[in-house]
């Protein structure tokens, strides 16, 4: 028999109701949103047929702005009030304003978040959030016009090798644009979906992701419907733009152009893309720029960026060794983003993988159609019995221990979400506290890696050093943002926080994070070992000087104590210097020295205890 469906009178819903939600790839130079319509994925246009939405925002006034093409119309009108390639600011710090070449110190302002602000020339102040929210709000209202309809969520599309400060001011942005975000999804696994769902293809894939301002590679297996990222790389701060700069620099010499006329570097920039677009699909071009004409050869202009194109296969490199692939390994490699339209790059790629790479699906929108089949799924409209994403941090988590030793909690490219736990003790009798620091990297000494949050655990029950069990538990959800939680186990007493790290990790810090590791880890492991050592030398004497202190008059003849207050010295003095077998041996002569110490202490605490009972009663 039949089972009937009862609701309550207003309360049915449609037996086939399609909710509604859109992928968008919220791009440094241009941004895309698509949805899934009749099983299909596409992306969306506006009325005059145009896919793509530059990233660009023209700012009237304070409320009064416009996106997208007629803002970058303003560009070379009105440079002052519009902005361009935000993403580049997005997560960062003022301090790292020297390195994004788009904006001009003048432009920039340290606002309340910690983020650099934009000051426009009719004084409105913007932050990266404000104006990411701007293009994204843009974004939407062209999906709801479209689809007849509110979204239901989101699903947006971040560079692989965006820190937690990125991602977290990504979803700020969605949430000041009023939309509710599925998922931040890395852009290369959006690609590894729009490839793998559309052509079946299994094996190894690399996804090489170049788009206007970053630069992202990831090796993928790609096994029955599952997607799991091996290894992640790339460059936030590189991308088609830089290409763009180096074209635009050599027409600024050829024109003698003052460094200090925006509006004419404005124009090259503009000048620049036209001829590198231009050059795609022919072998020269004529070019007029302000008082300059010339003529431009393809081969040229491939001698201008080279350089740029060869920065983004020493990233290859670097990640296949990461993921443990051999370049024969690799069974495709993915084009992503506009600028491998470019012929150079395209030949170079080929020649690096040794297999001709895929352009089936347009390297503009295949991120988009990639998110929007993932926002499908997370949205209930299909199940996600079909498709298991497992994406993974790109770089490690860990925490400070004594010393200033980092101590790796998550590895980088461990599968998220994950959620790790390790214990840890107090370092001194009677501690009731512990300080917790949050890093991330994979040097071995805090120093070298970045601090990303701190917090303390108090209310631990003091005892004797290393009986605390404090247990650290690290959880990354699926979007990339982490939790930490510390507990003492045996009272319960707990603290925890959630990493919203402040704005400020520097782009040589990103590129060069991976490369450092491996460059200085003969020098980091003995830097390591030198540390334990002086960590251990701490503990020795503190524990040795304390029982001294307790009954060591008591228990030991003048001669005895002084030889062990000599040996302490003698390792105190020791552990300041750089010889780890020293401070080993000075170590084994304070142990030495007290053996018989500790004997004592031993017998005369079990004759305290022995007092006043029987043998038979212990």
């Amino acid at each position: 028999m039949a089972l009937l469906q009862i609701s309550e009178p207003g309360q049915s819903t449609e037996p086939h109701q399609h909710k509604l939600a859109a992928g968008i790839d919220l791009g440094t130079t241009n941004s895309l949103i698509a949805t899934v319509r009749s099983g299909k994925a596409e992306t969306l246009a506006d009325a005059n047929g145009k896919h793509t939405v530059p990233s660009v925002v023209h700012y009237m006034s304070d409320d009064n702005f416009e996106v997208g093409h007629k803002a970058k119309e303003q560009q070379a009108i009105e440079p002052g009030n519009v902005i361009s390639s935000i993403k580049r600011l997005m997560g960062r710090g003022l301090a790292d304003m020297d390195k994004i070449k788009e904006f001009s110190a003048n432009q920039l302002i340290e606002s309340e978040s910690g983020m650099p602000g934009v000051v426009l020339d009719n004084h409105v102040e913007k932050n990266p959030v404000e104006v990411s929210s701007d293009i994204l709000r843009t974004l939407a209202e062209r999906a709801e016009q479209t689809l007849g309809g509110e979204l239901g969520g989101v699903v947006i599309t971040v560079p692989a090798y965006f820190d937690e400060a990125q991602r977290q001011a990504t979803k700020d942005a969605a949430q000041l644009a009023g939309l509710k975000v599925l998922r931040l999804l890395n852009e290369p696994t959006a690609a590894a979906v729009a490839y793998g769902l559309d052509s079946g293809s299994e094996g190894i894939h690399a996804i090489y992701d170049l788009g206007g301002g970053t630069f992202d590679i990831s090796i993928l297996r790609l096994q029955k419907g599952v997607f799991e990222v091996l290894a992640t790389g790339g460059d936030s701060a590189l991308g088609g733009d830089d290409f763009d700069r180096a074209i635009a620099h050599y027409l600024v010499e050829q024109a003698n152009v003052d460094s200090d006329d925006r509006r004419a570097h404005q124009l090259a920039m503009i000048k620049a893309r036209d001829i590198k677009e231009a050059l795609t699909d022919t072998d020269t071009v004529e070019v007029n720029f302000l008082d300059w004409n010339g003529q431009m050869s393809r081969t040229q202009i491939e001698e201008i960026i080279a350089p740029i194109v060869d920065k983004t296969l020493l990233s290859c490199r670097r990640t296949l060794k990461d993921a443990g692939i051999k370049v024969d390994e690799v069974d495709k490699v993915v084009m992503v983003g506009g600028s491998t339209r470019v012929p150079l790059v395209r030949e170079k790629v080929e020649q690096h993988f040794k297999v001709p790479p895929l352009t089936d699906i347009d390297p503009d929108k295949v991120v988009a159609i990639g998110a929007a089949i993932q926002a499908n799924v997370l949205i209930g409209n299909k199940s996600d019995d079909d498709m298991l994403l497992l994406d993974v941090i790109p770089l490690s988590l860990g925490v400070e221990t004594m010393g200033g030793l980092a101590e790796k909690i998550i590895p980088r490219n461990t599968p998220i979400p994950i959620a790790k736990a390790q214990e840890f003790t107090t370092f001194k009798d009677g501690q009731t506290a512990m300080a917790i620091h949050v890093v991330q990297g994979e040097r071995e000494l805090v120093e070298d890696c970045r601090s990303l949050a701190r917090f303390e655990l108090r209310g631990i029950p003091p005892m004797v050093a290393g009986a605390a069990r404090i247990k650290v538990t690290y959880q990354v959800d699926a979007d990339g943002l982490l939790q930490v939680l510390a507990e003492e186990t045996t009272s319960g007493v707990k603290a925890d926080i959630t990493v919203k790290p402040s704005y400020g990790l520097s782009d040589d810090q990103i590129t060069n994070m991976l490369q450092s590791s491996f460059s200085h880890a003969e020098g980091d492991m003995e830097a390591r070992m030198l540390r334990e050592q002086k960590v251990e030398a701490a503990r020795v004497i503190e524990a040795v000087s304390a029982a001294l202190n307790e009954n060591g008059k008591e228990l030991l003849s003048e001669e005895e104590y002084t030889a062990i207050q000599s040996s302490l010295e003698q390792l105190n003095q020791t552990s300041q210097g750089d010889s780890i077998e020293a401070i080993e041996n000075a170590i084994e002569i304070v142990e030495k020295n007290s053996n018989e110490f500790a004997s004592r202490r031993m017998d005369a605490s079990i004759a305290k205890a022995l007092v006043g009972h029987e043998v038979d009663e212990i």
